[in-house]
């Protein structure tokens, strides 16, 4: 390659001022979303619940009729709060940032990773939701890879290097809400956030009983949120993050065989999951892996041996998806 190709690639790479603003403009939606999400329920405090559920036919035609102008009260009702009150807005905002804090330092550890291996991506874009339709707010953020993967180091790292960033960050912002619980109230109704591996162990070095009924805090849901971001995306299916790494450790063939194993097995536990616990989340899992499956794992462009260092860290990055997978993340009670 001459040098004035990799001038003009290296330019390519460098993010524009409109860039620039297109992506400072969706991350600043979000944060506002994220912010009303988390005083709403099941986030925060603010009662998102009917009060009532419909009885009959008229009652359910009735119900649908009046939502849409019921979800828009709602929302004015948590701005309104937000603004007037500063208990509100330093919860929501409590949540928003712990949440997108995770979530950039998972995209920022991809794209630092592809700035180092010389790939041509795209800053982080954050995708802002209406709350409690995305119930906190948003459904994450990704970057696009828009040149070919040099080489199977590269793969590993690139696609490993964003769990295990938001992971790490994770890690401060579960002790806070771990360290924030206060005792549980006997409540018997409602929605039971069931806690990953790690927020058992650190728990217990915290000496912080968890119990299920406790009211939830801001930095406790955006640590859950983020550890459930972080398994699904370690799942070894499509162009997932782990499934960029199981293409790299075992190559082609084996990535597509252990991504329809794991298909059917998430498959299988979401319908235990909505029998056991009432919870119908793991069938949006098990749609999400579908599309996965669907999309071809581009193979990168030279295939050398990985080296002892980076099984160490596909051990590593095992055992952080061990500690953030749960099952049944969620039990209707």
């Amino acid at each position: 390659m001459s040098v004035e190709q990799i001038y003009l690639e290296r330019q390519a790479m460098r993010p524009t001022a409109r860039t620039w603003a297109l992506h400072a403009l969706l991350l600043m939606v979000t944060l506002a979303t994220a912010t009303i999400a988390g005083v709403l329920f099941p986030f925060g405090t603010i009662d998102s619940m009917p009060a009532s559920d419909p009885q009959s036919w008229p009652e359910l035609f009735q119900f649908v009729l009046t939502l849409p102008s019921r979800y828009l009260a709602l929302i004015a009702d948590a701005v309104y709060r937000l603004v007037t009150d500063s208990r509100y807005l330093i919860d929501g905002l409590s949540f928003s940032l712990s949440l997108l804090f995770i979530l950039i330092s998972h995209e920022m550890g991809h794209y630092v990773a592809c700035r180092l291996y010389g790939v041509d991506a795209t800053l982080p874009f954050f995708i802002p939701t209406p709350p409690m339709i995305g119930p906190a707010g948003t459904f994450g953020a990704f970057i696009k890879i828009r040149s070919p993967i040099p080489s199977r180091r590269a793969l590993f790292d690139i696609g490993l290097a964003g769990p295990l960033a938001g992971f790490i960050v994770a890690i401060p912002v579960t002790f806070i809400g771990l360290l924030a619980l206060q005792p549980g109230l006997g409540q018997g109704f409602g929605i039971v956030f069931n806690d990953p591996l790690f927020f058992r162990l650190a728990a217990r070095v915290l000496r912080v009983p968890l119990d299920p009924y406790s009211p939830i805090n801001p930095y406790y849901m955006a640590a859950w949120i983020g550890l459930l971001v972080t398994s699904l995306n370690l799942m070894p299916v499509g162009q997932l993050d782990g499934g960029h790494g199981t293409f790299a450790v075992f190559g082609q063939r084996a990535h597509k065989m252990i991504g329809r194993i794991v298909f059917v097995t998430v498959a299988v536990t979401s319908v235990l999951g909505f029998i056991w616990h009432g919870s119908p989340s793991g069938f949006l899992y098990t749609v999400l892996l579908a599309v996965m499956l669907k999309v071809r794992h581009p193979a990168p462009e030279e295939m050398e041996p990985l080296g002892r260092g980076r099984v160490i860290i596909g051990i590593i990055t095992l055992v952080v998806f061990a500690l953030s997978f749960v099952p049944f993340p969620i039990t209707i009670t």
